[in-house]
């Protein structure tokens, strides 16, 4: 970095771009068409963008004769100038039109924060220089001038930079023609002359530079004459090199070697390695900024969820369907009972979703998901199965048994519980449904439902294999249903209590229960979520006959239209 660079770097884009325009050192532009072209070209080190009218256009798939309008040009010039703080000089052609409207493409271009435009001296609509250019119309000289004039005079921003495209030579109207409508726009008001030449060697290049002798800027695009040294347009006293349409080329063999590899082997298997992967996209969109922006302004409010689902198990008393799947991918009603909650945790926000899997692990659809896989799991508990994903905790998390349909409020209410720990309890335990369930809780208070709003919390939890407090000796309150919200103040207890239960030479055979009272055990309180119904759990072939049932009360009307009945029993097949 020399010594002017941070100054530089703090100056406005017009500011730099004027820097470079008349600096005494060669500068160098490179095309972009688009923000994540532009965004490219920055990384790259460049300290300025073309906004390559060829470029642009063929990334619309149109032709380079004023096809795309001065908007449509406008518009992907605002989302170059957000992709990047680089000085964008647009290629402006003719100005899209007489001096009128170079002077409101000059006030909209300062709107967008677009440095400068470089307007060349053919008549509009232009076609690309290279295409039989001698036999394409110059503009009157005088006329051009008034354009220039109109566009100084319309800049609010008096660094602003307008460059004059000079293209008698493409025209084939010679030398002097070139020299002397340069020297009429440098008089003008242009704040750069860019010389254009078709030949692949710059001898009429080199030839204007000397003739000139630096009177202005003087800006080249060496498309052609590719091969000539660098050094050699130092020596000319050249003031910026555009390098005018190369991204947009390369794009374009890249895209059509991938394309016809695709299609010939109908794989990706050849092309992945080659390309750019999904995540290197995804930084060039600055998608981390999102996150971050993210965490900061939804922080107030309910910021989106994550949840572990554990679904390790085969399912006592369902071997009969369970031969090739896991419980967790039983077909409910037309769809995997996995599926059903992941649609409704989605639905709530709660998108990042881990399922802890065992049994035929390699059968669970992991769309939407991250799979961790307990590979103990078939002598090992839930919180074993809790603590190959107790790792990716981060935030607002819930925790839930994979067997689980209930109804979306449910979910709504335990996810928006502001308090640390808090669970779903269900009070009606003479629900014949869900008389599979032994996870039986005791609250500070029974389910009172005309009394909303008081805050029960939970005492004991028991799966009835056992008694382990003397509260379990009372009626319970109702069943846990298998839903546990941890709110981000509360990751680390939980944590740090499951820390404490790994230690037990038991650890293997606990379940979730433990945990429960465990964290009661170490002080928390864990609030209850009272309902009465409204949720099913599947544990043996009877639930998972009725859970069709269930689920098809869940649908969408239009996916309702059928029988029930058969929505259940095909669940069996």
């Amino acid at each position: 970095m020399n010594a002017r660079e941070p100054a530089f770097i703090s100056a406005s884009r017009s500011a730099r771009l004027r820097q470079m325009l008349v600096s005494h050192e060669l500068e160098f532009m490179m095309e972009a068409h688009n923000g994540l072209s532009a965004r490219i070209v920055r990384e790259a080190g460049f300290k300025a963008i073309w906004g390559s009218g060829l470029a642009i256009s063929a990334q619309f798939g149109v032709r380079d004769n004023n096809e795309a309008s001065w908007t449509q040009v406008v518009d992907t010039l605002e989302f170059m100038a957000d992709a990047s703080d680089l000085p964008i000089l647009l290629d402006g052609d003719t100005g899209y039109g007489n001096f009128n409207n170079v002077r409101r493409l000059v006030r909209k271009l300062e709107q967008r924060g677009i440095a400068g435009v470089c307007i060349e001296d053919k008549q509009f609509p232009k076609t690309n220089s290279f295409i039989n250019g001698e036999a394409q119309p110059l503009a009157d000289m005088d006329e051009f001038c008034g354009k220039i004039k109109a566009g100084k005079d319309s800049q609010s921003d008096e660094n602003f930079s307008i460059v004059a495209r000079v293209e008698a030579l493409i025209a084939g109207w010679g030398m002097d023609e070139a020299l002397r409508r340069a020297e009429a726009y440098r008089q003008a008001g242009a704040d750069a002359i860019l010389i254009h030449s078709k030949l692949s060697r710059p001898d009429e290049i080199l030839e204007f530079a000397r003739e000139w002798a630096g009177r202005a800027p003087l800006v080249i695009v060496p498309t052609k004459y590719y091969s000539t040294p660098t050094e050699v347009f130092r020596e000319a006293g050249i003031s910026t090199v555009i390098w005018a349409n190369h991204l947009i080329r390369a794009a374009t063999s890249a895209m059509q070697a991938v394309a016809k590899d695709i299609h010939a082997s109908e794989t990706l298997v050849n092309v992945e390695d080659s390309i750019a992967a999904v995540n290197e996209i995804f930084r060039l969109q600055d998608a981390d900024e999102y996150s971050e922006a993210e965490d900061r302004y939804l922080s107030s409010g309910r910021a989106a969820g994550a949840a572990i689902v554990l679904a390790a198990s085969r399912g006592k008393g369902l071997e009969a369907v369970t031969e090739d799947r896991p419980k967790v991918m039983l077909p409910i009603a037309g769809k995997p009972l996995l599926r059903w909650l992941v649609d409704a945790f989605k639905k709530q926000s709660v998108n990042d979703i881990t399922v802890v899997g065992g049994y035929r692990a390699d059968a669970i659809d992991t769309a939407g998901i991250k799979l961790v896989v307990n590979e103990r799991h078939a002598h090992t508990g839930e919180l074993a199965s809790l603590a190959c994903a107790v790792g990716t905790l981060a935030g607002d998390t819930v925790v839930s048994y994979g067997d689980l349909l209930f109804r979306s409020y449910i979910l709504r209410d335990l996810v928006e519980s502001e308090a640390a720990f808090s669970v779903v309890v269900d009070s009606s335990l003479t629900d014949p449904e869900n008389a599979s369930v032994r996870d039986f809780a005791w609250c500070s208070a029974a389910d009172d439902r005309g009394l909303f709003g008081n805050k029960v919390t939970l005492r004991h939890v028991s799966s009835g294999q056992e008694a382990t407090s003397a509260i379990a000796s009372q009626t319970p309150h109702g069943r846990w249903v298998g839903l546990l919200n941890v709110r981000d103040t509360g990751r680390e207890r939980l944590q740090a209590v499951l820390g404490k239960l790994q230690a037990r030479p038991d650890f293997d055979s606990l379940d979730m229960p433990t945990l429960l009272n465990a964290l009661i055990e170490a002080g928390e309180a864990i609030e209850v979520q009272y309902v009465h119904g409204h949720w099913r759990g599947v544990n043996d072939l009877e639930d998972f006959r009725r859970a069709g049932d269930f689920a098809h009360a869940q649908a969408p009307f239009a996916a309702a239209g059928g029988s029930k009945t058969n929505d259940a029993s095909g669940a069996m097949q």
